[in-house]
């Protein structure tokens, strides 16, 4: 096969338009409100709605955990959908009608007493995570089920990154002021404006989506026991290094925007400066997933020396910036951009391991695994989550921690703020090391591009 023809299918497959919709959809507004929600929804649980830091914990350990345990369900669910639309077209026409519903539910302030606030606010964000977890899980899946060329699909995931680099700037960044414009407008609670523009984003991305697809590379589920093809995956262990990788890169990159707010108000004791440094790190992750990440998979070849590469870079920056990152802001912004520039990226990159194990399972067992292999990715993420979202209010409340007081914070507290900060994504980048240098897959790689050109579109099959 010539060079010309073997770049052929990355052309054809997956339309303009799908890939704008697909890089759109989870990462444009979707994304957005995720990211509001990781940076100033527990600071709205505690300073505004003037919940513990224990409570607010407590609501994100078990929304965020069972969120976790319904991926595998619904990525089950998702490969056995059987309907006119397709196996996941159907989820991305339901799924902004929900993101409008449960984004806006989490900001109210339902005025109960605290029983009664505790479970109407865990009620909305369990709401928030199923309908994230309906949506996620179908989005991953149906790549490899549109486009078979693996470049292209890095094209389009690639894309996504942008995207979603872009969201987070808006959402982390920006957040203050764009609340405040609609308070100025005379809404009480700014947060549920703000929720209604993003999700109508989304319902053009979505259902964009819905429009563009075409699932052409499949091959039939087997309708014996649902819990069988779980199990057919998780019973590789060339799976399993994957698993701990898409943890820790949730892990360290939730860290890289959760835990800003909170160090720049009490660490640095300068809560004027938090739009400034999320600034930093949301434009950092811009150039990261547009600029960077394209390069190093350009020098590097492969995602996995990509993530290898950009791992080390950024845990040298955190072990500098651990000791003097509160030298003076001008220091820690610089050494910051320079770390979130190499960190960024990790949360991209690791997409590419999903469509390792999906063509991976389907070389060895014959089956399109698509949904069952993105439900444990976002299993694995949504682990991630939930130590980040719970773990860092825990930390606090450990170390002693006081809403509100700034300048007044404990020893104990200030040290807990700076290892979550620095210290934490340091050990989870370890980790991740250790995962992607023993990762298994690359001794199958030339067996599994030889299965991929031997596909065929199921509607060739079909005549």
């Amino acid at each position: 096969m010539t060079e010309s023809n073997r770049a052929e299918p990355s052309v054809r497959e997956g339309s303009n338009a799908f890939a704008w919709f697909h890089a759109t959809s989870v990462n444009g507004g979707a994304m957005t409100i995720a990211a509001v929600i990781a940076s100033y929804f527990s600071v709205h649980l505690t300073d505004d709605i003037g919940m513990t830091a224990g409570a607010a914990s407590l609501i994100m350990f078990i929304a965020t955990l069972w969120d976790a345990i319904n991926d595998p369900m619904m990525g089950i669910i998702a490969d056995r959908t059987k309907s006119r639309w397709g196996r996941y077209r159907p989820y991305f026409f339901a799924a902004p009608i929900l993101l409008l519903i449960f984004s806006v539910l989490i900001w109210v302030n339902p005025g109960l007493e605290s029983v009664g606030t505790f479970f109407f606010i865990l009620i909305a964000y369990i709401g928030y995570g199923m309908t994230v977890t309906m949506y996620t899980m179908p989005q991953m899946a149906v790549l490899p089920a549109v486009v078979r060329d693996t470049q292209r699909r890095n094209t389009i995931i690639g894309m996504g990154a942008g995207v979603c680099a872009v969201a987070f700037t808006v959402g982390n960044t920006f957040t203050p002021q764009i609340t405040g414009f609609f308070s100025g407008l005379g809404f009480e609670n700014p947060y549920i404006p703000f929720m209604v523009v993003l999700s109508a984003l989304a319902f053009v991305s979505f259902w964009g989506l819905f429009g563009t697809t075409r699932e052409k590379y499949l091959t039939p589920v087997s309708r014996e026991n649902p819990l069988k093809p779980l199990g057919t995956v998780l019973r590789h262990k060339e799976v399993w290094p994957n698993i701990v990788a898409w943890v820790m890169a949730s892990m360290g990159y939730g860290m890289m925007f959760s835990t800003s707010v909170y160090y720049c108000m009490y660490f640095l004791g300068r809560p004027d400066l938090i739009s400034a440094y999320m600034a930093v790190i949301s434009i950092a992750a811009l150039v990261s997933m547009v600029v960077l990440m394209p390069i190093f998979l350009r020098v590097f070849k492969t995602g996995q020396r990509a993530l290898l590469v950009s791992q080390v870079a950024s845990i040298v920056c955190y072990i500098i910036l651990f000791f003097t990152g509160n030298m003076n802001f001008v220091w820690l912004c610089v050494m910051t951009f320079i770390s979130s520039c190499f960190a960024s990226m990790q949360n991209a990159l690791v997409n590419v391991l999903v469509n390792d194990c999906i063509d991976f399972v389907m070389l060895k067992d014959g089956i399109s695994a698509n949904g069952v292999i993105s439900s444990i990715k976002g299993f694995a993420q949504k682990c991630g989550n939930t130590v980040v979202s719970s773990g860092i209010l825990a930390v606090l409340g450990l170390a002693g921690y006081v809403a509100g007081a700034i300048g007044r914070q404990n020893e104990t507290t200030m040290f807990a703020l700076n290892f979550l900060k620095f210290g934490a994504p340091c050990i989870t980048g370890v980790i991740l090391i250790l995962c992607v240098v023993f990762n298994p897959f690359q001794k199958h790689y030339a067996e599994i591009e030889e299965m991929k050109k031997n596909l065929k579109d199921i509607s060739e099959q079909a005549e």
